[in-house]
């Protein structure tokens, strides 16, 4: 049949073949999409950025919502959390990045308006009109790494300055216009903090109310510092005008607590990118059936971290601000960018919140042998809590922050957040790796042509940090949860070597150790050291807590014995003389003393009693050589060690005198009885 043109028709759908019996036609069926932005969406295969489940469980959210009705209510419920306190009505949002042209078209109109639900505040004028009410903010919500960064960069062998070019042009607006944001050479994203590049604890402020003032712990040594209601909510009303002003934020509605039946909702409502991937990184990422259901959040994170507050409100000392009110399960960040301020408020929270349950919150590392055996792992900076609870033969549960409920523990969190400063793949094998596509370096420096990060260079800040997802970790356990604990093991860095390697700790004893929260900085620790110098803090975690430490100790204590846990503290520090004078104690040996407690070796040693403290010591044990079990064997100057070591018993007992006076329960008989386990002389 001939074409209109007179020329013969092709035939493009038949069947006829070569005389090799090879077809014509090798054309397949059109593609199903009308338009090349259609095309390119069939391309990525779509997905939730959640967190994997390995053991199948069902979810819990049966009925589904229709995709329109899921996406009204997500809107309604962020206008909602960006209300101002003297407006009716909260901000019109939509999704989408601005800088798209139509895609908020394409997302749909804003929610209707919704009425703000508010809490006990002073009486405030309601202003029917604004510039802000006027306006669209437009919301990217629970971005996905690849939403706030490409991979393809650095997956290429492209040069240096072709690489910038694909930069400037094709990174996503997220982080296109967020200045001092690039890609390292393996893939992460590398940014900076701003003027902080650690919290401001002296910056951090707690509401007291009436219940505040009974339930949480104040006055010296309490972490908790006060503010009013009124002061928190004008820095409140502060943050979210400045957040409305933006033409963008970045939602985050992701869980704390892989213990579904005690898991709380956040919600994190940042102007930055950077802090949109540290959250997602950071918390438990939630599946798309999970996010239908997600509803109100138990708690709200208002970073407004780029705007400060005003030096003239009361309780202000300088233009940060990190807020917590309890009631309104709020948080406000005002005047400062680092992230851990994120991390570790909810943190806090999870110490208020979890004890109201009859559940322990804890500062700790956590791992699982291959029979079961749950071990607890505490200890502050130095001590080799990361190096000691990261064992190739065990399974990780969480380095950082967890619960023991009735169920067992569970990690707090979804993701790892390690120092960076002198790593190396050899002496970290797990972080180096761990370092790739997703994960947010922070304050690092990197070769400006090769991107390839020096993790020596202290050039912005030796407290340099990476934040992964937990599964990064090749024998991460996951779900992160575990059976009860068998082993608690008190981790501390004795500088003064007279601490011995390791001892079998009565109750009483832990609970004295654990509110202790002892180790020693030495010089590389903090700069100025020459000498050693004691530091305690309580519950290896006084930053965070917001209970009196002997509660936290009495849950562990009672938790301890019902579940049947062993108490332990390790000495990582020095033998043989303190700093500068003895050795450390080799990682060989104190691998060889975890690994016994793990086995159980250790439960049918023999032991002796020490002088001053009181500790079990063993009198052997395998692979470890029986003189340093003893400390004053290894010291060639007994009276020296004499000496040194009622030094130390000083020290812990001038350090327990704020909590000697604190009784808990009816009577003081706990309390006595912690103050006993104590050094004696």
């Amino acid at each position: 049949m001939a074409a209109p043109n007179g020329l013969a028709r092709i035939e493009t759908h038949g069947k006829k073949k070569h005389e090799n019996g090879v077809c014509h036609d090798d054309s397949a069926a059109p593609v199903r999409a009308q338009t090349i932005d259609e095309l390119h969406s069939l391309q990525r295969k779509r997905s939730a950025p959640t967190t994997p489940i390995k053991d199948g469980a069902a979810s819990p959210f049966a009925a589904a919502l229709s995709e329109e009705e899921r996406h009204r209510q997500q809107l309604q419920s962020i206008s909602a959390s960006l209300a101002s306190l003297t407006r009716e009505t909260g901000p019109k949002v939509v999704k989408g990045d601005p800088a798209r042209k139509g895609e908020a078209a394409a997302k749909g109109a804003p929610p209707t308006p919704q009425k703000h639900h508010q809490h006990h505040h002073p009486a405030a004028p309601t202003i029917a009109v604004s510039d802000s009410s006027l306006k669209f903010t437009h919301v990217l919500y629970n971005l996905s790494p690849a939403g706030t960064h490409p991979s393809f960069l650095c997956s290429h062998n492209f040069s240096s300055e072709f690489r910038q070019a694909l930069m400037d042009r094709c990174l996503p607006p997220a982080i296109k216009y967020e200045k001092g944001s690039f890609i390292t050479s393996t893939g992460a994203l590398a940014t900076l903090s701003g003027a902080k590049t650690g919290r401001s604890p002296r910056d951090k402020r707690v509401v007291k109310d009436e219940a505040a003032a009974q339930e949480l712990w104040w006055g010296k040594g309490s972490p908790n510092i006060e503010m009013d209601e009124h002061t928190f909510l004008t820095n409140r009303e502060r943050a979210v005008d400045y957040l409305n002003s933006l033409d963008k934020v970045f939602v985050n509605d992701q869980f704390l607590n892989w213990d579904p039946e005690n898991r709380i909702k956040v919600r994190i409502i940042s102007a930055r990118a950077y802090h949109s991937l540290f959250m997602h990184n950071m918390c438990i990422r939630p599946t798309d059936e999970e996010l239908e259901g997600f509803g109100t959040p138990d708690f709200t994170i208002y970073n407004a971290g780029q705007f400060p507050c005003n030096r003239y409100t009361h309780y202000m000392t300088s233009s940060t601000s990190v807020d917590i009110n309890l009631a309104r399960r709020e948080m406000v960040i005002l005047g400062t960018q680092y992230a851990g301020e994120m991390k570790k408020g909810l943190f806090g929270v999870m110490h208020y919140l979890m004890p109201r349950r009859g559940i322990l919150s804890l500062h700790s590392g956590c791992n699982m042998g291959k029979d079961g055996d749950v071990a607890l792992f505490f200890g502050l900076s130095g001590t080799g809590k990361t190096t000691l609870s990261t064992d190739h033969n065990r399974l990780l549960i969480g380095d950082d922050e967890h619960c023991w409920s009735d169920n067992g523990v569970s990690n707090i969190e979804g993701g790892c957040y390690a120092k960076c400063i002198d790593l190396s793949q050899e002496k970290e094998p797990d972080i180096w790796n761990a370092i790739k596509f997703g994960t947010v370096l922070e304050n690092v420096v990197f070769d400006e042509h090769t991107r390839e990060v020096d993790y020596t260079d202290k050039s912005v800040t030796e407290n340099t940090r990476a934040a992964y997802p937990i599964e990064y970790i090749p024998n991460a356990k996951i779900p992160c949860v575990g059976p009860h604990p068998k082993n608690v093991i008190l981790l501390a860095c004795d500088a003064f070597g007279v601490l011995p390697p390791v001892s079998k700790l009565n109750l009483a004893q832990t609970m004295y150790h654990f509110i202790s929260g002892y180790t020693a900085l030495v010089a590389g620790t903090e700069d100025g050291i020459k000498e050693p110098q004691a530091t305690f803090s309580a519950c290896f975690g006084a930053a965070f807590i917001m209970l009196h430490p002997t509660k936290y100790a009495a849950m562990l204590a009672e938790k301890m014995q019902k579940y049947g846990a062993t108490g332990w503290l390790v000495n990582t520090g020095w033998s043989g003389g303190r700093y500068g004078v003895g050795k450390r104690i080799r990682l060989p040996y104190t691998r060889k003393i975890i690994d016994a407690i793990h086995s159980g070796e250790l439960l049918t040693a023999n032991y002796k009693k020490t002088e001053v403290f009181g500790l079990e010591i063993p009198t052997e044990m395998d692979g470890v050589p029986s003189e340093i079990l003893d400390p004053i064997n290894t010291w060639t100057d007994k009276a020296a060690y004499k000496e040194t070591l009622l030094r130390l018993a000083g020290l812990f007992k001038k350090n327990f005198e704020v909590f000697a006076s604190y009784k808990i329960g009816d009577d003081s008989s706990l309390t006595d009885e912690i103050l006993a386990a104590g050094p004696n002389f």
